[in-house]
């Protein structure tokens, strides 16, 4: 499955969590996706986020999956790294706040603690994304500009004249170029006084 359709998954999921252990269980598998991302991108990215992605990659300590296993293991590719980088910001953003949100209301202290290293995971991850994205930003700014296609070439029609037109239009252009220099000598003069 394309990487942004996990994403779009991951966010449904983390929108249709009931519980608070839903919420855990959805930041954990945004961080996997995020690693499955960051691995695919570090064998065939673009060599600017080869070494980032490596970083997102990291194998992590996650809790047991059950038996649907992690989302993430449906991913089969990244087609435009900008679009699923941006994505997975976005979702690893909300994850974060909805982590925030549960901390902040738990009375169980394991449950803090599991919101807190699953905070902590989103966010290093977030930062690797985010850097990922400048490196992009760099490399377009860095990148030539491709060529303009080439323009078919048109054709403009000739305007009939007839010969008066051109003799007229000759002697106008005569006239001026005459009048210059007398204008010149006049504003000499005029300078001198």
């Amino acid at each position: 499955m394309e990487a942004e359709r996990l994403v779009q998954a991951g966010l449904r999921g983390l929108a249709e969590s009931g519980t608070a252990h839903d919420i855990v269980a959805e930041a954990w598998q945004a961080r996997a996706l995020a690693q499955a991302i960051g691995s695919h991108l570090a064998l065939c990215g673009p060599l600017e986020l080869r070494g980032e992605a490596r970083g997102l990659s990291e194998a992590g300590e996650y809790p047991a999956w059950g038996a649907a296993g992690p989302r993430a293991a449906r991913l089969t590719g990244v087609g435009d790294p900008r679009s699923a980088l941006t994505a997975l910001g976005e979702l690893l953003t909300e994850v974060g706040v909805a982590l925030v949100g549960v901390a902040s209301v738990t009375d169980d202290e394991g449950l803090y603690w599991q919101c807190m290293e699953a905070i902590d995971a989103a966010d290093e991850a977030g930062d690797r994304v985010r850097g990922m994205l400048r490196r992009l930003d760099v490399r377009e700014q860095v990148r030539p500009r491709p060529p303009d296609p080439p323009r078919p070439r048109t054709t403009i029609p000739r305007q009939e004249r007839n010969p008066a037109q051109d003799q007229a239009q000759a002697q106008d252009q005569s006239r001026q170029r005459n009048q210059a220099p007398e204008h010149d000598r006049e504003r000499d003069r005029a300078r001198d006084r």
